[in-house]
């Protein structure tokens, strides 16, 4: 087979990285994807960094089962915590804290730039190095966030709804005291959440969404080890989950706005 015409693999710990498939379905529409979620074993944020290793490089190989020619961890506390995984990947690897930490540089006009994320990401200060890499002046506030997770998981996204608020307002306060103008969501679920927490900051912050800014750059990646597909119809898509899909399946539907009943599986990702 073509390797052009092979699929895009992504992972993350459950639901939240299909914001970057959402991206990814606008930015490469003609693009196959598999998607896994590790549903069984989500939240991977408040694990150990042994544990979190052991899980990507399952994810990872069960995707490489699936040949797919470049993979995608849409998982923050993966990209954050498990940095050397791209250096056992034999295809092209991406994790989102590079290209998020890239748009947001180039989106602060104060340089103040807030970072949310799940316990693990945000301990590893992998955004906050890479930021201060790129522009040495920035100022880098982060706040671990361990709640959005559940919530999102469970299908609390609604920005009216009281718990959802509240949780938020917890989360965000010290932040938005700190005057950042722009604000990393350093976790793929987070974009769920994207309304509420837009609220909460108010009309002057930015919110970087790390699901778009790796679809961008995914794209980019694809063009520079010429692997974009040759097709000019639809892509096609495929979702495993490692628990029962039925909540999976109805917030997916819900998320991405087209039927996925059909098309996500249950698998045994200890095997891997």
């Amino acid at each position: 087979m073509d390797a052009r015409n092979m699929a895009i693999g992504v992972f993350d710990s459950g639901l939240g990285g299909l914001s970057a498939v959402k991206e990814l379905m606008n930015v490469l529409p003609c693009e196959d994807i598999v998607y896994f979620g590790d549903t069984g074993r989500v939240p991977y944020g408040s694990r150990s960094r042994d544990t979190i290793i052991k899980y990507a490089q399952q994810d990872v190989n069960f995707l490489l089962k699936n040949n797919v020619k470049i993979i995608i961890a849409a998982c923050g506390t993966v990209s954050s915590v498990a940095t050397d995984l791209y250096q056992t990947v034999p295809v092209p690897y991406t994790g989102v804290v590079s290209p998020t930490a890239e748009a947001a540089a180039k989106a602060t006009k104060n340089g103040k730039i807030g970072v949310i994320g799940t316990s693990a990401t945000i301990s590893s200060h992998s955004y906050k190095e890479k930021l201060c890499s790129i522009n040495p002046h920035i100022q880098v506030f982060e706040q671990d966030c361990p709640l959005f997770v559940p919530l999102v998981e469970n299908g609390f996204t609604d920005p009216s709804d009281i718990i959802v608020k509240s949780v938020i307002e917890h989360y965000t306060a010290e932040l938005k005291a700190k005057g950042v103008d722009t604000l990393i969501l350093g976790c793929t679920h987070y974009p769920l959440l994207s309304s509420a927490i837009g609220k909460a900051m108010g009309d002057g912050v930015t919110l970087i969404d790390s699901g778009r800014a790796t679809a961008l750059y995914t794209a980019e990646l694809l063009r520079k080890n010429n692997l974009e597909t040759t097709r000019t119809d639809e892509g096609s898509y495929s979702f495993f989950v490692s628990d029962t899909p039925h909540n999976f399946e109805s917030n997916a539907s819900m998320f991405l706005g087209r039927d996925v009943k059909s098309l996500v599986k249950q698998i045994d990702i200890e095997q891997y």
